[in-house]
């Protein structure tokens, strides 16, 4: 830290030499010269003392924050407590003797592998040479840029360059798919925004049940949970490009897109502060984009608790998952666990699954809001190679944040490649093991680089991708059901900026919601998922889409219809 970290000891000095011989050349008596030296002299004299004292202040606060950041250090580095730990290894070794037991690996590596790593991203934190800002700021010591960290950043940047230049070729490999036109703003607002925070909205409820409590739709962006469980799928076609190497027998290769595609997900949540609507129970999604070869369908199969189901069919490989979440609030900040397991099952049988990270939001009341995701994510295979990759939790003195690390091993726990990147913004790979110095990293290829952002940039921080997700393009209104989020009209009022129309309408939604519950204890079974007996997992039954292409929703309710009278009110509206 003292290497990187100016500690601001150097003495001030100054120089009058020049001054005095330019009032001298303008013929100011010597006297007088003395004068304004003895002047400018005194005033530094003051600035020198400031600057002493800021230095030693400065001092204090490192030495103190020194100490808070030895005492916050975590057990487990992993970013898992040993209970999860322990629960997560036992539910893999349950799946590894059923459907994966091909796979395996021992404990002793596990922990063995877990130090390596540790080693990796925390004594030698690897450096990322991918943005013209890194090597082009201005600093004091510019001079001293290492030629071997140039070089490095040319290679990183010529594959950049090549990815973006082929975004045609790499994404769903060009003309294979039909090039759609979709939107590259979201409406203008009709309304202007009224300011309100969180604060006053808690100052105003002190007292009441929370649970009738209705938050403004200012606290949320114009998509739904369902919505963005699609954004996983913004970069699917690393998927596509798994699929080829999977063809060309080359497994190696497969795992390591997987695994960028895992860690892909997490880009569009970077400076996103606004919350997604909660769906309502029976709500759905569908998302066909055939530009990407690729189509989705989510649906939320629980109230209590909240569960959203999802499938996705691509080029040779299907995707599902279900997910909820587990939130603990900290007053300042709250941690969100996921609860789920997301499964990917490419055509010649070979299965990928994997467990979300842990994700913090900080700053909820005051400063800038901001999240994180750590923790260990396992993508554990049928077939030969495995993958563990470390999100590591941001420290108070973090030059580099949001880093993932982590290795791909075969069954004999040998390590045959290592990833390093950044969750919002790109993975590399290098083949075998390596150290994490810069040195190593001459033979490191890019996976997997985040989109740019939009040139019409939102309060709601929205990628390219996200503002699609929401369009109602000509035709598609007369064949969505009656349940899909699109038709859902407190979000449609919010993304066209009628705020005043959006409240109430949430409002009114929300007050249907609290009947979900009873709906749900009386029965009710969600209409395009069904629960897996072995796993408990909700897993996709079929049959919507060709219900869509026959246009017959009989079995779909209008649940964002007007509340009638009478108990089955939610199914007959």
């Amino acid at each position: 830290m003292n290497e990187n970290i100016p500690l601001l000891t150097r003495n001030l000095s100054i120089s009058t030499e020049r001054l005095k011989h330019r009032l001298l050349d303008d013929g100011i008596g010597e006297g007088l010269v003395k004068d304004c030296e003895q002047i400018m002299l005194s005033e530094f004299s003051e600035i020198q003392d400031q600057f002493k004292v800021i230095c030693e202040e400065r001092c204090e606060l490192l030495d103190t924050l020194r100490q808070l950041e030895a005492a916050n250090v975590e057990p487990e580095a992993s970013g898992i407590n040993d209970g999860e730990h322990q629960l997560m290894k036992q539910e893999h070794s349950n799946l590894a003797r059923g459907k994966f037991s091909e796979w395996s690996t021992t404990e002793s590596s596990d922990d063995v592998d877990k130090q390596e790593l540790e080693e990796a991203s925390d004594e030698e934190e690897p450096h990322f040479f991918d943005t013209n800002e890194y090597f082009f700021e201005p600093t004091i010591s510019c001079e001293s840029v290492d030629i071997v960290h140039m070089d490095s950043w040319a290679r990183s940047k010529n594959q950049i360059d090549n990815v973006n230049k082929g975004n045609t070729k790499n994404n769903v490999f060009g003309s294979r798919y039909p090039q759609i036109e979709r939107r590259k703003r979201l409406p203008d607002p009709v309304e202007k925004e009224k300011g309100t925070s969180l604060w006053s909205i808690i100052k105003d409820n002190i007292g009441k049940d929370l649970t009738q409590v209705c938050l403004p739709v200012y606290f949320n962006e114009p998509i739904s949970s369902l919505q963005k469980c699609f954004e996983d799928l913004e970069y699917s076609y690393l998927l596509d490009r798994a699929y080829e190497h999977g063809k060309a027998g080359n497994d190696l290769l497969r795992i390591l897109d997987v695994a960028a595609f895992a860690v892909s997900g997490y880009a569009s949540s970077e400076g996103r502060h606004c919350k997604p609507f909660n769906p309502l129970l029976g709500e759905t999604y569908e998302a066909d984009y055939p530009e990407k070869g690729i189509r989705f369908f989510s649906e939320k199969v629980s109230h209590h608790p909240t569960v959203i189901a999802c499938h996705c069919e691509g080029k040779g490989w299907k995707f599902q998952a279900d997910s909820n979440l587990k939130s603990k609030f900290w007053g300042r900040s709250i941690q969100l666990d996921p609860v789920g397991i997301l499964t990917l099952e490419f055509d010649d049988g070979v299965i990928f699954q994997w467990s979300k990270v842990t994700t913090s939001i900080y700053n909820l009341i005051l400063g800038n809001i901001y999240c994180e995701h750590h923790g260990t994510m396992y993508i554990r295979s049928n077939r030969h190679y495995s993958c563990k990759l470390k999100f590591k939790e941001q420290s108070i003195f973090e030059r580099n944040p949001h880093q993932v690390n982590g290795f791909v091993e075969d069954i004999t726990g040998k390590k045959v490649a290592t990833l390093f990147g950044k969750w919002d913004d790109s993975m590399y790979y290098i083949n075998g093991e390596g150290t994490g110095k810069v040195k190593d990293k001459y033979d490191e290829s890019l996976l997997w680089k985040r989109n740019k952002p939009p040139s019409n940039i939102t309060r709601y921080n929205l990628t390219s991708f996200a503002i699609t997700l929401n369009e109602l393009t000509p035709g598609l209104k007369e064949k969505l059901p009656p349940t899909d989020s699109r038709l859902r009209p407190d979000q449609r009022y919010l993304e066209n900026g009628e705020y005043d129309k959006a409240n109430s309408e949430k409002l009114r939604l929300e007050m249907r919601q609290r009947m979900s519950r009873k709906l749900q204890e009386n029965g009710w079974q969600p209409r395009w998922f069904q629960r897996d007996c072995k796993d408990g997992s909700f897993r996709y039954v079929g049959g919507y889409w060709e219900a869509r292409e026959q246009g017959k929703w009989d079995r779909c309710p209008n649940i964002f219809g007007e509340i009638s009278e009478g108990p089955n009110s939610f199914e007959n509206s």
